[in-house]
């Protein structure tokens, strides 16, 4: 019988990472809810695409994007919405769009941004955080831009 191995320094490091990613969604969540949004799915997955939550907020999806970071780390939270990042997220609200026959629904995407300084978890919630439509060269509407 074979030994169990012991987790490397970067597998404990990830471990970790991932940890507090979920504790930092787990708090969105509640702070959305908290807000009067209406929780529909958490980590919603299509292939290689991902929404960390989708809410409705009187008749309105919110594609929200959570991001967790230290307080003592290098980056803010709002830093890591990069615009390939955000064209992802467009690329996921679509796909769940399709998945739900929900295209006539009004959309827009939230960021939840999440500091944490070890047991203390600090939330700020950024809805309409960003507008694709002139990026994406138009929609129909302001509160679709696809």
């Amino acid at each position: 019988m074979t030994p169990p191995r012991a987790a490397t320094p970067a597998t404990a490091s990830a471990t970790d990472n991932a940890a507090i990613g979920a504790r930092g969604e787990e708090a969105a969540a509640r702070l959305l809810i908290q807000r009067g949004l209406r929780v529909l799915a958490r980590n919603w997955r299509h292939g290689g695409l991902e929404l960390d939550i989708v809410c409705d907020d009187s008749g309105t999806l919110v594609f929200v994007e959570v991001k967790t970071r230290a307080a003592s780390g290098p980056a803010r939270p709002d830093e890591a919405l990069t615009p390939a990042k955000r064209g992802k997220l467009v690329r996921a609200a679509r796909q769940y769009l399709a998945a739900h026959d929900c295209w006539d629904k009004p959309c827009r995407f939230d960021l939840v941004c999440v500091v944490h300084d070890g047991a203390t978890l600090t939330l700020e919630h950024y809805p309409h955080a960003f507008d694709l439509t002139a990026s994406l060269g138009g929609g129909d509407t302001a509160w679709q831009p696809w």
